[in-house]
């Protein structure tokens, strides 16, 4: 396993769990600064650059509460654990609101604060990580139509193309993400007609279709299809509706949430991602390095599977700082339990850097391009996964 670093701030009022606290973070190789209030761990703060927070909610002054509503104002990415020995629904639920990576009540044990500051400091570097590749990679907004007319026509050519996703050991096929294309010339690819869409307020119309037109594809016995969930979906009551067409096959999909959005404006996102876990679907982060969403909503979504963005992927082999970037990922992602898709891959050499650096799974022109799904391919039983548990 590896070895935890970085800089955690304690504060607690009791000055024995204080101390506690510290030694047993200490113990890892953390650097631990304490404060036994919220006044002065707030001071700390400022001061310093902390990787991670662990505070009591009970203490003289503004409480740990109060104290996590300001940490956010100051850093909504900075994990915090919130320590309390009278728990309470109430206290549970303003924690979480206010983005509370864990809730620890007293007395816990050594292991499970060392598992919860794991985590969070793991995420921490996820949420750096992101920052340094969206600081290094360039964006381009497609031009796009705006008319409703224009949009209506799209949505009734809708089509789906399918592109492999293969295993990295043995580039057999693991499944297929689910690409939408419409016959109207100008809104042929996703970019330009969800930009159209987002900006007509039509989005649930089109992602409901696309839902339907993969669904439709989908029978018994055929390889996992990866589909792309714009945010605006998530309050789609229609997404959670499971007499839906494709919430029947929920066993069979993975819902792919892009990394190019913000997720933190999205009302319970938590609570709507358990409800998508608990009709079957998969979650996989889309777009990993391409992105702004913060440390909160990516503790929320709790991804099965990351897919790195494809700029990130495309020259791997002839540039260092990319290499860095996916070797980073990719072990963290191991140690969360996460599985990785490099996604853009066009050439050999690509694919082995990528499956030396540790992406099981590889998806880019280089192993097929999108197109229609033979039917004779539907039926072919999948071979053993690499990462069987998965599915």
């Amino acid at each position: 396993m590896i070895a935890l670093r970085g800089k955690v701030l304690v504060a607690d009022d009791e000055a024995d769990l204080r101390s506690l606290i510290a030694e047993v973070l200490a113990e890892e190789g953390l650097a631990v600064t304490t404060a036994a209030d919220a006044g002065t761990a707030l001071t700390a703060l400022r001061e310093g650059d902390f990787d991670l927070v662990v505070s009591d909610i009970c203490m003289p002054g503004p409480s740990g509460l109060e104290f996590l509503r300001q940490i956010r104002e100051e850093d909504p990415d900075l994990p915090v654990l919130l320590v309390t020995g009278q728990p309470s629904l109430e206290t549970a639920i303003q924690a979480l609101e206010h983005g509370a990576l864990q809730y620890l009540i007293k007395p816990f044990s050594a292991g499970d604060l060392r598992a919860a500051a794991r985590r969070g400091l793991n995420l921490r570097r996820m949420a750096a990580l992101r920052r340094e590749a969206l600081d290094y990679l360039d964006h381009h907004v497609p031009e796009v139509a705006d008319t409703g007319a224009t949009l209506s026509r799209a949505i009734g050519s809708l089509w789906m193309a399918y592109q492999p996703i293969v295993r990295a050991t043995d580039g057999s096929v693991y499944g297929y993400e689910a690409l939408v294309r419409s016959a109207e010339p100008r809104l042929p690819d996703p970019g330009a007609l969800f930009t159209t869409a987002e900006r007509l307020g039509r989005v649930w119309d089109v992602s409901s279709a696309v839902r339907s037109r993969v669904a439709a594809g989908i029978r018994p016995g055929c390889r996992h299809r990866f589909l792309n969930v714009h945010p605006l979906d998530l309050g789609d009551p229609r997404l959670y509706d499971r007499a839906e067409a494709l919430a029947e096959r929920a066993g069979q999909v993975v819902l792919e949430i892009t990394e190019r959005a913000t997720l933190g404006s999205i009302p319970d996102l938590r609570g709507k991602v358990l409800t998508l876990r608990d009709m079957g679907f998969r979650i996989a982060v889309d777009d990993l390095g391409a992105g702004y969403s913060g440390l909160s909503s990516f503790a929320a979504l709790e991804p099965d599977v990351v897919k790195l963005d494809m700029s990130l992927v495309r020259g791997i082999d002839q540039e260092d700082v990319k290499r860095k970037l996916v070797s980073s990922m990719t072990t963290l992602c191991r140690e969360l339990g996460v599985l990785v898709v490099a996604e853009g891959v066009e050439t050999q050499r690509e694919s082995e850097v990528l499956t030396e650096l540790g992406c099981e799974l590889l998806q880019g022109f280089y192993y097929g391009r999108p197109g229609l799904l033979p039917e004779a391919l539907e039926t072919i039983p999948t071979t053993p996964s690499l990462s069987a548990a998965f599915f």
